[in-house]
């Protein structure tokens, strides 16, 4: 599905409310063949709004279907404005600016982390001494209902604030000059009612993958839009306990798990995903532009793994078999966590009996290896060992090792070394993750933190090395 940079507007008429509302499409695409084509400049009138798909008809084609309500916002409103993104952490705005190709002055407001009702004004950057960088600005609002960055400069609405600034850089680190380009909305499955989909529906064409229990391919569901499909061997989990469990896991929905669209439900099971074009973080690191990495981007790619399995860790989830092999990478290094939950559906005898090779022995907390106890505690351990994997390219952990060495090497207090290159700080959090008892560890939420903030508040000082 491709980023457009235009936006389409819609106009929409209320049948209930008999009241008129302009919408804007955000970042359309050319959606499916049963559904509205979404193309810059049409409009739409609506005939049913309500959950995650809305029924609308094109009024310049009379096109019938639906949309994802994700994708529209009303246009007098600053929802409807490119430059507008919403709910959008600190951190996550930084990555998008920075992305490849952005020029100095690229620009994005978003809701503030810190004050209800304010905004934020991020804003990319360049000087000698921080190179490429990106500056943060409170959007305040007057009880009269204007906005402000400086007193000195008020304005009646966002809108009149943005446009100052696109024309005088007026005490701001450089004038706006370009809309930071939007990220697609996750959508809530293919389509309306597309959740147990027929297999003659997709199209298997690149096979990304093969491990002990299926395969992963690239697709395309419908003939329109491309997606991942993983393909599980018959008899790895009963059909039925999956469902239930993929219930779940459809409605677990954040920015850095990757969604759930659709499954086949009969054996063999197909799961469809979203297509993540880098692939497995295993193999970018091993074999793709993952090699040449150094630790400031390394640790960014930990920052979102860890933000992903904080939403986990709130959600009262668990996600089992967190490893790089389950995390995904997209354009512009954006990491997602895949195959969430998955881990406790599989029915191998050699797997549920935590030996063997079809066992990640050495991601697994001790607690979970030998007692079977998994808990979001066990998933922190598995994460101290990723982050081994991420600073070692894609090195299997405790190397020479097999795993029953492992297991008893651990039990009698045994944890791998700081690798090479590696800050001890980093490795400090690690033995953190290795803590015996499951309660000692941090939690995801701190790990975030830390990571997010990592090269401000723990190693200021870092200069790149041969490999780090």
């Amino acid at each position: 599905m491709p980023n457009l940079s235009r936006r389409v507007i819609i106009e929409s008429a209320d049948q209930t409310s008999q009241s008129d509302y302009r919408r804007l499409l955000l970042n359309c695409f050319q959606f499916m063949v049963k559904d509205v084509n979404l193309i810059t400049g049409l409009s739409f009138a609506w005939a049913h709004r309500e959950g995650d798909w809305w029924e609308a008809r094109s009024i310049n084609t009379g096109q019938k279907g639906y949309i994802p309500s994700n994708y529209v916002a009303p246009a007098d409103s600053i929802q409807a404005e490119e430059w507008y993104f919403g709910k959008m952490g600190r951190k996550d705005a930084e990555r998008l600016l920075l992305v490849p190709g952005n020029q100095r002055g690229t620009f994005l407001v978003r809701e503030s982390e810190t004050t209800k009702g304010a905004y934020s004004l991020s804003i990319r950057d360049w000087d000698e001494m921080k190179g490429d960088n990106v500056k943060h600005y409170k959007i305040r609002k007057l009880d009269s209902g204007g906005y402000y960055i400086t007193t000195r400069a008020q304005f009646d609405t966002l809108q009149k604030l943005v446009k100052h600034y696109t024309e005088h850089a007026d005490g701001l680190c450089y004038r706006l000059t370009t809309v930071c380009p939007t990220v697609k909305p996750q959508t809530q499955g293919l389509a309306k009612d597309a959740w147990e989909i027929p297999r003659e529906s997709l199209r298997l064409e690149l096979k990304l993958g093969q491990g002990c229990f299926g395969e992963v391919w690239m697709g395309t569901w419908n003939g329109t839009t491309k997606v991942a499909i993983k393909t599980l061997k018959p008899g790895t989990m009963s059909p039925e306990a999956f469902l239930q469990e993929a219930q779940i896991m459809k409605k677990l929905r954040h920015d850095k798990l990757v969604p759930l669209y659709a499954v086949v439900s009969e054996e063999p099971i197909y799961i469809v995903t979203e297509y993540m074009g880098k692939g497995s973080l295993l193999d970018f690191l091993k074999e793709g532009e993952g090699k040449y990495l150094k630790l400031p981007q390394l640790v960014d790619m930990a920052a979102q793994i860890a933000d992903g399995m904080a939403f986990i860790e709130r959600m009262n989830y668990i996600h089992r078999d967190l490893r790089a092999a389950n995390i995904l990478v997209g354009d512009n290094l954006v990491c997602k966590i895949a195959d969430f939950g998955l881990a406790r559906l599989i029915e191998d005898n050699e797997y549920t009996a935590r030996q063997g090779a079809k066992f990640p022995i050495k991601w697994t907390a001790p607690e979970a290896a030998l007692y079977g106890r998994f808990t979001i505690k066990s998933d922190v351990w598995s994460f101290g060992i990723l982050l081994t994997e991420l600073v070692t390219k894609g090195r299997v952990p405790y190397p020479g090792m097999v795993n029953r060495e492992v297991l008893e090497q651990v039990e009698r207090g045994y944890r791998m070394p700081c690798p090479q290159g590696c800050p001890e700080s980093l490795h400090e959090m690690m033995r953190l993750c290795w803590k015996k008892e499951p309660d000692e560890r941090p939690t995801f939420e701190y790990i975030q933190s830390f990571l997010e903030d990592y090269f401000t508040a723990t190693e200021p000082q870092y200069q790149p090395g041969d490999n780090l």
